[in-house]
């Protein structure tokens, strides 16, 4: 998840791993008692460290298609330790682990993105044993957990990681974050946890995956790395969800030519969405359309008389937006599609899912303004559904706050950590990846009408890895529905059978 609201991003795992033993997960504390300290060191330090428990391990089954799935749920913290041996941060992590005699089942290590985001989000949405159903709104009124009968549970064994300042994940100290909020400390400490659960666990000679959503993608390629050069852990593959690999593209749809005609296709795919007309061929000539005439134009001297009005009418019937929307932007509508296209309705739609729009709460105003309305809903349904769960069915009760989207640790993050103003970037991440495991695959999914990490910003960054580099062993796979396309039952399903497909392969 990338916390459009915080960042200019518009957006949403040292030793090897037997050193890592040395480094004991939180020990049990008073989690369940009231505590002096509750409600003033809620960022972190001694006293809300301590309304952590120790770890709830509990026994559950599943019905999945293929009939009973018993496993074991783990539901704890392992302990971060800085150069002086003192104890820097609790990290939480909910693990489930299938009874099975296969020694070679996969291990999936699991987050989200923001920075901010806690990992219930794909726990609860995708890939655990229990699912999130909805009423109608997704306002978190309605919702419940059922069974998954797509869990990934029945192919991988999963391990979902909150980082640091998100879910029950918490610095030792007050102001403890900044050690941690920033790109590659960020990459090291999550590579610790994996460390950590791999060496406590046994599980060092099992394949391992990484799964991450929107910035939780551009994490795990920068996790791999650090596993692999500090660790002695090698990734056998990533699973990105609506990542944010090339921040050059995804931070410059509303000014640059390349970044709005990557961005275009999105638009268009919830147009056809929202008027029952979507078809692969349609979306086709969009695609084609973005990268010839569009781009061309939006990069030349701007257009006069009957040829500009001839774009901005192509643009606006592709789009639905009004001619003279189109017109004032120059055809660069990122923003201006938010806030008009249901202008005469008084809605307003998501960036997250364009076919998604709500009351505007500011009609009067020029642009959007306040929280996502997908978005919005899905942080009220998935926090409080999670910590029910946790609490009822994991056996993990603490009265420290869950913090499902920590808005504030976007704002602090350090995309740079050294000299020089690159935008981030996970691609050469990926290309030495590809280079240097001649085993890894990556599999990247998305949603079609996704205007935060728009699918054509991955598949232009997947085109321009030499073939000599990946060997065909990356794929882009895409699905109906916005940047969490999993909430869809049936895109859903359909992307859990492409990643068990390519777990099943060698």
């Amino acid at each position: 998840m990338i916390d459009f609201r915080r960042t200019t991003i518009a957006l949403g795992i040292a030793l090897l791993a037997t050193a890592a033993v040395a480094q004991e997960h939180a020990g049990r504390s008073a989690g369940e008692r009231n505590h002096p300290d509750q409600g003033r060191q809620e960022q972190g330090g001694p006293g809300v460290l301590s309304l952590l428990p120790g770890d709830a391990i509990t026994e559950h089954s599943n019905d999945v298609p293929a009939g009973k799935l018993a496993y074991t749920a783990t539901a704890g913290t392992f302990s971060l330790f800085d150069q002086s041996g003192e104890r820097s941060a609790a990290v939480f992590y909910t693990a489930y682990v299938a009874k099975s005699n296969d020694p070679g089942r996969p291990l999936t290590f699991v987050f989200n993105g923001g920075p901010g985001a806690a990992s219930a989000f794909l726990n609860l949405g995708l890939v655990g044993p229990r699912v999130a159903a909805f009423g109608k709104g997704y306002d978190g009124a309605n919702v419940h957990l059922v069974d998954n009968p797509d869990t990934w549970l029945a192919f991988t064994d999963l391990v979902l990681i909150d980082p640091i300042g998100t879910g029950w994940s918490r610095p030792a100290k007050p102001d403890g974050g900044n050690a941690f909020w920033a790109v590659h400390r960020d990459a090291e400490s999550m590579a610790k946890v994996i460390a950590l659960y791999v060496a406590k666990n046994g599980r060092l000679s099992s394949p391992k995956y990484i799964l991450g959503e929107s910035y939780g993608g551009f994490r795990a390629a920068k996790i791999a790395r650090v596993l692999q050069n500090n660790q002695g852990i090698v990734v056998s593959g990533i699973l990105m969800v609506s990542p944010l690999l090339e921040g050059a593209l995804t931070f410059s749809g509303d000014r640059l030519a390349l970044g709005a005609a990557l961005q275009l296709p999105s638009l268009v795919a919830a147009e056809l969405e929202r008027t029952g007309t979507f078809s692969k061929d349609a979306l086709a000539q969009a695609e084609h359309f973005a990268l010839t005439d569009y781009l061309s134009t939006l990069a030349g001297p701007p257009l006069t008389g009957d040829a500009a009005h001839a774009f901005y009418a192509r643009v606006a019937r592709m789009t639905g937006l009004p001619e003279d929307v189109v017109a004032r932007s120059r055809g660069f509508i990122h923003d201006a599609y938010v806030k008009n296209l249901r202008l005469s309705d008084h809605k307003i739609v998501s960036h997250y899912d364009a076919t998604f729009a709500v009351d505007d709460p500011d009609p009067a105003s020029e642009g959007p303004r306040g929280p996502d309305p997908f978005l919005d809903g899905f942080i009220r349904a998935y926090g409080s559904a999670f910590v029910a769960y946790a609490r009822d069915e994991l056996g993990f009760k603490t009265e420290m706050t869950y913090n499902l989207l920590a808005s504030d640790i976007s704002g602090k993050w350090d995309w740079q950590e050294g000299p020089g103003h690159a935008p981030p970037s996970a691609t050469e991440d990926l290309r030495e990846l590809f280079a240097l495991t001649p085993s890894f695959r990556l599999m990247i999914a998305h949603g079609y009408s996704d205007m935060v990490t728009p699918y054509s910003d991955s598949r232009y960054v997947l085109n321009h890895i030499p073939p000599s580099v990946d060997g065909e062993r990356a794929e882009l796979q895409l699905y109906r529905g916005g940047h969490m396309f999993y909430t869809d039952p049936q895109s859903r399903k359909a992307f859990t059978a492409d990643a068990r497909t390519m777990y099943a392969s060698p």
